[in-house]
């Protein structure tokens, strides 16, 4: 596998990323926010090392990743107990799996799952 540095949203080298731009206003949020990909790789190297889980929970963060603020905050809100109904959640759930985040959409559908059985949903 060929060795590719971290990257920010916005395509800028991580090496880029310094105090001296941020008081010099040069960065913007995509500036700071991590690119899928990268966490991908990161994936990679922790599965080549025996770490499953953390690959998993790494590739679903590059699935969050493509998300905007506002919906993640929207999902982030639903998920919270009490909050949203199950159906409420399914139907999320099925909205990011059609749009290819297989994982987020799992981890919201089990939420909607355990909620029910714990009476935990609206």
């Amino acid at each position: 596998m060929e060795s590719v540095m971290p990257q920010a949203m916005s395509g800028r080298p991580i090496e880029e990323l310094t105090l001296a731009r941020v008081r010099a206003n040069e960065l913007t949020i995509d500036d700071i926010r991590i690119d899928p990909d990268t966490l991908l790789r990161q994936a990679e190297q922790a599965e080549r090392f025996g770490n499953g889980q953390l690959a998993e929970s790494l590739r679903r963060g590059a699935e969050m990743a493509m998300l905007g603020d506002e919906e993640l905050m929207e999902i982030y809100e639903a998920l919270r107990p009490g909050r949203s109904t199950a159906a409420r959640l399914r139907e999320m759930a099925e909205g990011l799996a059609v749009r290819g985040m297989p994982r987020c959409a799992e981890l919201v559908r089990e939420a909607a799952d355990v909620y029910s059985r714990c009476g935990l949903a609206r």
